[in-house]
């Protein structure tokens, strides 16, 4: 592992903030394991995808805006999310084409930028974890995350690595589970019948427990699983990777 101890900028995410703090909390567990010096910047916004997605660029911009000054003076930033790392990474350069200045310092930060595990694995060479899980593990690979980012071994990588768990392939691993930022929205039919099939594949595969990188994803098929009856926990991969999984029910249960 490298021996530098670089400065960690967390970026925390919305849905992590607003429904599962402790993802962000095993986050910064993990990167200090890792060997990096973390900190997670108080004044940190959205980072605009769902105006972005929705066509508004003016919102966009000025939340892509105020997080690249924020970031600016960090080694790395860094996200328990495939879909907002693949925003700071992949479009935020894009929101700039027109301003030369602003485009170099988005294309600055989204070099810097990356989703939490692929960190982990791919920049700071983690291969292992000292955690335990007592049950049988699926995971579900998000769309931004696996499509954008490459984000698929390295997870699986350090989940074997988790005493106690048993890893099954879940069929269909890379099919979106419906959720899809706005898309849930725009389309309520189409993504309803996209989560029931995904539902059906995890209970299929015997799992006990889901986990993915993507909190939006894991809401989406936690509510699915749940109206459905299925007996299956669901939480944030990072969780696991922590052995944190005591701070917090399963996503969508009681305590």
């Amino acid at each position: 592992m490298n021996p530098a101890k670089p400065r960690v900028g967390l970026f925390v995410t919305c849905l992590v903030d607003l429904f599962r703090p402790t993802v962000g909390f095993a986050a910064v567990a993990l990167l200090e394991r890792a060997g990096c010096t973390v900190e997670v910047p108080a004044a940190q916004t959205c980072c605009g995808q769902p105006a972005y997605n929705s066509g508004d660029r003016d919102d966009a911009r000025d939340l892509a805006g105020r997080n690249v000054a924020l970031f600016e003076g960090f080694d790395y930033v860094v996200a328990p999310s495939g879909s907002c790392a693949g925003m700071l990474r992949e479009h935020y350069p894009r929101l700039f084409e027109d301003d030369p200045a602003m485009h170099a310092r988005a294309e600055h930060l989204a070099k810097r930028s990356h989703e939490l595990v692929s960190f982990l694995v791919d920049v700071r060479g983690m291969n292992a974890v000292d955690a335990a899980y007592a049950g049988t593990i699926a995971y579900h690979d998000s769309c931004s995350g696996l499509r954008e980012l490459g984000v698929k071994e390295q997870p699986r990588r350090l989940l074997r690595t988790v005493k106690d768990a048993t890893m099954v392939e879940l069929p269909g691993a890379e099919v979106c589970c419906g959720f899809g930022g706005t898309f849930c929205v725009k389309y309520p039919d189409i993504s309803v019948r996209m989560a029931a099939d995904k539902a059906a594949d995890i209970a299929a595969t015997g799992a006990d427990t889901l986990l993915a990188g993507d909190m939006g994803c894991l809401l989406n098929m936690a509510g699915r699983l749940l109206r459905e009856g299925k007996p299956v926990h669901v939480r944030h991969v990072a969780e696991v990777l922590a052995g944190m999984t005591g701070l917090a029910p399963p996503i969508g249960e009681a305590r």
